[in-house]
């Protein structure tokens, strides 16, 4: 990819971590929970989507560290090595 586009794959995380960032944000400011309230608070497919967002906010924190493997390769803004 071009230096400065984003892969897939970063894009993703990003939109989910920014997904996961605004569930918290409404857990703080209104105690509502859009996950459990969308999938039911003890389900199986809401543990689900818990993990994939972390997952997803964990490869975010990692590109900006540049640890990412696409941000060594010139992708989501890296130099390339």
């Amino acid at each position: 990819m071009t230096e400065g586009k984003s892969c897939g794959v970063c894009v993703v995380a990003k939109v989910l971590a920014g997904i996961g960032a605004l569930n918290w944000g409404l857990v703080g400011l209104a105690q509502i929970d859009l996950v459990a309230q969308v999938l039911g608070p003890t389900s199986g497919a809401a543990r689900v989507v818990y993990i994939i967002i972390g997952i997803a906010g964990l490869l975010t924190l990692l590109s900006f560290a540049k640890v990412c493997p696409c941000a060594r390769g010139g992708c989501c803004g890296g130099k390339g090595s």
